[in-house]
């Protein structure tokens, strides 16, 4: 299988790339093929201007070459995987914006929808999981992810992983957020 692995953090001394290494590791340990997209370090855009919004009455849609490129890049692959963190209970704006711009109408939704067999969205949280339960803001993330993005978009396979407490590490923790993203990678094909 192919899979674009888009990670997404403004440092690559990060755990998020530590999280993302493992995770693409275990992707190669099983036989699969990956493209990393480093969206900070690619020099994309995530600001949508005109002309990269729809035209509603157009028969056919024609976007930005960045974007065009993008689209272009998504298609080459048969699933997908987004390893980011965690802010204000929803993903970075480096990341909304690769989403809102490439995931457009007529290729993500609308009379176009994607047609990958998978996506994973990983991200990194660094409060512990009883502020999530709390105010049930985990139940909400994963049908933001799963189902307000995934299957809008016609990907029926999604996955939302949430790594709890990445900020003071707990000792034993690290191992175990390294060893659940390798195996989130080497058997991604399983979920």
């Amino acid at each position: 299988m192919k899979i674009l692995t888009v990670v997404t953090h403004p440092r690559e001394n990060s755990l998020t790339f530590k999280v993302a290494d493992h995770f693409v590791q275990g992707l190669k340990d099983a036989g699969h093929e990956t493209e990393i997209l480093d969206l900070y370090r690619s020099g994309f855009n995530p600001v949508l201007w005109e002309e990269d919004e729809p035209e509603w009455s157009a028969d056919h849609q024609e976007y930005s070459p960045e974007v065009e490129m993008e689209m272009e890049r998504m298609k080459r692959h048969d699933s997908l995987a987004f390893v980011f963190p965690l802010w204000w209970w929803s993903m970075p704006a480096m990341l909304k914006g690769y989403i809102d711009r490439v995931w457009n109408w007529g290729f993500a939704y609308g009379p176009g929808k994607l047609d990958h067999e998978k996506v994973l969205w990983l991200s990194l949280a660094g409060a512990p999981i009883e502020r999530f339960e709390k105010r049930q803001y985990d139940n909400m993330m994963t049908r933001y992810f799963n189902v307000g993005l995934a299957d809008y978009c016609g990907i029926q396979n999604s996955q939302f992983e949430l790594f709890y407490e990445t900020i003071n590490v707990q000792p034993g923790y690290m191992e175990e957020w390294l060893t659940r993203a390798y195996n989130l990678g080497l058997h991604y094909a399983k979920y």
